[in-house]
């Protein structure tokens, strides 16, 4: 116990380091897979290309795509954010596909009447109702990215990779708990987070009771 005691302001700094790093690749990989999503859900010949694209970076082991990283941009931070944001990238890009491509053809095709142009069916029709799909796909990723975080300990950039392999090397179980507890911890934080959010910003389709809108 006061060994922890002795740990908890480094523990809170490699807490901080560990969210800056993989919120960060988190929110890069949303801007990039969400709108990408949506345009290939145009496209099934370019979504079979993107998507298989996606999956190949997806099985690159993780280290090595450090290794290569490593080279162009450097150790430390940003290298590890690049490599944590491919990895993001296939839970998000294709539940964005798939979350617009279940959008009823009917519902579309009535904006259409309505007067709507592409981008505003897209923005006010098919990714409201499309959300809950790519919301999962947005979860998912982020109990992904926050364990691979700790890889970016090899890469000199910090977070709560530092306190386990600190632990490995030192045959120390105190060091590996306090940085495994709290990857777990804030992995269930984060997925409740989120789920508020999916919940909050989702169409309401019916009144309670079943009576429809």
């Amino acid at each position: 116990m006061n060994d922890f005691i002795a740990l908890l302001p480094t523990l809170i700094t490699k807490i901080g380091q560990h969210l800056i790093i993989s919120l960060s690749a988190l929110g890069l990989g949303c801007l990039i897979a969400i709108p990408l999503g949506v345009i290939i859900s145009r496209s099934k010949r370019l979504s079979s290309v993107v998507i298989a694209i996606a999956s190949v970076l997806q099985t690159i082991p993780s280290l090595a795509l450090l290794a290569m990283i490593v080279p162009i941009m450097g150790v430390g931070r940003k290298p590890a954010i690049v490599a944590l944001c491919i990895y993001s990238l296939l839970p998000i890009l294709r539940n964005t596909f798939l979350g617009v491509q279940s959008v009823d053809s009917s519902i579309v095709d009535a904006a259409k009447g309505m007067g709507m142009n592409p981008f505003q069916q897209i923005k006010a029709v098919q990714v409201p109702l499309a959300f809950p799909v790519i919301m999962s796909g947005v979860r998912l990723s982020t109990t992904l990215v926050l364990a691979w975080t700790t890889l970016a300990s090899y890469i000199g950039a910090g977070g709560l990779g530092d306190l386990i392999f600190s632990g490995l090397n030192n045959f120390n179980m105190t060091l590996i708990l306090s940085g495994t507890f709290p990857i777990i911890i804030l992995a269930f934080i984060i997925d409740l987070i989120l789920e508020k959010v999916e919940i909050a910003w989702t169409p309401k389709t019916e009144r309670k009771g079943g009576e429809s809108l």
